[in-house]
């Protein structure tokens, strides 16, 4: 499955490591930030938003300090539906009850290893539609 991802200069590192250790599953287009300089993150939230909630691509991934940031520009744009995760437990929940389709990672509050749980979580659960459908119809504006 191919995804966009991005990151401010918070989330460079983890961004760059989390690349690598999904090569394997998941095929990347990276939108940066593409070292540890500050950047402002709307930049990159925006754009990236914008791919997905065009269905250019069906995820996104988005990092940075707190995650709150990105996570903020993101659910401005309709259609998209960011979750800010901070453990697998979250990420299975945002994809089964709320239908997400971009995972906000906090690079400043989570090991590798967490993220690493959080992504395999958030990409090997489904939306389970049903009464949840009903209440992902009523977030647009």
């Amino acid at each position: 499955m191919k995804v966009i991802i991005a990151s401010d200069h918070a989330g460079y590192d983890l961004k760059e490591r989390m690349k690598i250790l999904f090569s394997g599953k998941l095929e990347f287009e990276d939108l940066g930030t593409f070292s540890e300089e500050s950047v402002d993150y709307p930049d990159f939230a925006h754009p990236l938003s914008e791919r997905v909630a065009s269905q250019e691509f069906p995820f996104g991934i988005l990092i940075c300090g707190t995650g709150n940031g990105m996570a903020m520009c993101a659910n401005k744009h309709q259609d998209i539906r960011a979750g800010l995760c901070w453990h697998p437990d979250i990420a299975k929940l945002v994809r089964q009850h709320n239908n997400a389709n971009i995972l906000v990672m906090p690079a400043r509050f989570i090991s590798e290893h967490t993220a690493a749980e959080i992504m395999e979580a958030f990409f090997s659960t489904d939306f389970e539609g049903g009464r949840h459908q009903r209440r992902v119809e009523k977030i647009n504006l």
